[in-house]
């Protein structure tokens, strides 16, 4: 009971401390609505890319055996502990405009990711997709390999085996490390302001508003970490089962 009130204290305290009154004119705000329009964009499109990317990386770790791949599997995990302007420092050594790959990008094709909304969705990619990947590849360990084998030996490609077989098996999982994924790159603020940082419209997600907001208007800023609060008790809500189940698997 003592682990839950630490838990859920500062949640009551937001509630509590809340300027209700005047909630509605803050929200109807045309910068509140960017940042959030913004927010939720850039989550949804770093969380399409950690499947993309992500799901064939976890499955390599799950299944595939070769020297090397404990190191391969301690870098996938990085991004869980580091710290997350250490993170957009690093983007910024290797995707910047003299960054040892970016450098190329702005050479060979005119692509600038620093400041820009796409640097967003990069940054927020690189804290996130590690949670997707750690639950995807938790659950391809566990998952019980008969039909699959079975599948390969009636001559099914690898290809339709994950498709047909693999995929629905861990669907939960899958799901599970989705909505984490989303939910990390909804609230990332280190990597973002590092790498992306605060421009209106451009690059000022909402935490970094609630950041700004801070400092010239808690009140304001209590009003905008409601909103963030909502949109990830809604979603976790509404998943609670299968997220559970996925963080299971992955353990």
């Amino acid at each position: 009971m003592i682990g839950f009130a630490f838990l859920v204290l500062p949640v009551v305290a937001l509630l509590v401390r809340a300027p209700w009154r005047g909630l509605g004119a803050l929200l109807s705000d045309s910068k509140v609505l960017t940042a959030l329009r913004l927010s939720l964009e850039c989550a949804t499109s770093a969380t399409v890319i950690s499947l993309v990317l992500g799901v064939p990386l976890a499955w390599m770790l799950a299944r595939l055996q070769f020297r090397g791949i404990a190191v391969m599997r301690a870098f996938v995990t990085l991004p869980l502990v580091l710290p997350p302007v250490v993170g957009g420092i690093a983007l910024l050594l290797a995707l910047g405009r003299r960054g040892i790959v970016g450098r190329y990008l702005d050479g060979w094709f005119g692509v600038t990711l620093p400041f820009t909304t796409a640097g967003v969705i990069v940054a927020e990619t690189f804290v996130a997709m590690p949670f997707l990947v750690v639950t995807v590849e938790g659950a391809l360990r566990s998952a019980e390999r008969d039909l699959e084998e079975a599948a390969v030996t009636l001559g099914a490609s690898r290809f339709t085996v994950f498709r047909r077989i693999t995929l629905p098996v861990i669907a939960p999982s899958l799901l599970a490390g989705s909505v984490l994924c989303w939910a990390r790159a909804l609230g990332e603020f280190g990597a973002t302001i590092t790498f992306a940082g605060n421009y209106p419209g451009t690059t000022q997600t909402m935490p970094i508003a609630i950041y700004n907001a801070f400092e010239s208007d808690p009140p304001a800023a209590t009003a905008l970490s409601l909103v963030l609060l909502l949109v990830a008790v809604i979603v976790l809500a509404g998943l609670r089962d299968r997220w559970i189940r996925g963080a299971s698997a992955a353990l």
